[in-house]
């Protein structure tokens, strides 16, 4: 998989995650306000990519996939923190659990599908 398609794919995962969320509260649906709930979480998304050096293998489950995923959720809490929004623990366990199974989800969606593709080339 090209990195910039995985690059998009966590930004969509984490947009994804923002969009399900402030609808779910029925929050305002103004740019600004998706714009402030998704920049801690896409900055720690990019910090996992950082620390993984996820342009070498984007698409790996480990590290890169646990590392996008727990960078995203102990990055975007902690600057939710310092920026003045909330952290309650219910929301930092749905952020765990969802952003866990979407950042990780479509890495192992993809290892299927490659999987596939490499036994029907073989067969």
């Amino acid at each position: 998989m090209r990195n910039y398609l995985a690059g998009l794919a966590d930004v969509c995962s984490v947009l994804v995650f923002v969009a399900i969320g402030r609808a779910s509260h029925e929050e305002a649906a103004s740019l600004a306000g998706f714009a402030t709930t998704a920049w801690p979480f896409l900055v720690g998304a990019g910090v996992g990519w950082g620390l993984t050096r996820a342009w070498r293998r984007a698409d790996a489950l480990v590290p890169t996939g646990v590392g996008v995923w727990v960078s995203a959720v102990a990055v975007g809490m902690v600057l939710r923190a310092v920026s003045g929004q909330g952290t309650a623990l219910a929301f930092v366990i749905v952020a765990t659990l969802f952003l866990g199974a979407v950042l990780l989800g479509w890495r192992l969606a993809a290892r299927v599908v490659q999987g596939r593709r490499t036994s029907a080339s073989a067969g």
